[in-house]
Order: C-alpha cells, then sequence, then structure tokens
C-alpha cells in the first residue's frame, strides 16, 4: 500500500505529465489515490486541465492569424539593432 502514497510535489509532476500523455498507468493510478487523500491536489489537476484547454484554444486562434512585421517594422528594428552594435 506504501507504492501508492506519494507526495504533493509527485501528484503536480505526474499532473502535469498526464496531461501530455507522458504519465504511465502506474502513475495516474497513484495520482487517482492521492486525490482520494488530498483535495487541493484534485483543484490543481482541474484548474491544470482547464488552463491546458484555454491555451489550446489560443493557439488555434493564433494559427489563423499572421505574425508578420511589415516592411516599415523590419526597417526600424534593423536600425535599432544596428545602433545597439555601435
Amino acid at each position: 500500500m506504501a507504492k501508492f502514497i506519494i507526495t504533493c510535489d509527485e501528484a503536480t509532476t505526474i499532473c502535469d505529465k498526464s496531461q501530455y500523455g507522458e504519465a504511465t498507468l502506474f502513475e495516474k493510478i497513484k495520482l487517482n489515490a492521492h486525490f482520494i487523500l488530498c483535495k487541493i491536489c484534485g483543484l490543481y489537476s482541474k484548474q491544470n486541465t482547464k488552463m491546458t484547454e484555454i491555451y489550446k484554444m489560443k493557439a488555434h486562434d493564433c494559427k489563423n492569424e499572421q505574425h508578420c512585421l511589415s516592411s516599415e517594422e523590419k526597417e526600424h528594428l534593423k536600425k535599432e539593432l544596428q545602433e545597439s552594435e555601435a
């Protein structure tokens, strides 16, 4: 039974790994056992999942936007870099 007891630090690490599909089945079992005892880590997991969803939505939105500098902005940046090197 002691193999299933983990600290909150270990739980958050496993939670983060689980979000990206990197946690093993045994780690997930230990994490869920920890959630029974620690409601704070359960809340962390829920918040972490929600933040990941929000970031994924934002990343999807950003792909649709153009992120290029105009010619004027490029020239201005080039001048600033040259001035800082001098």
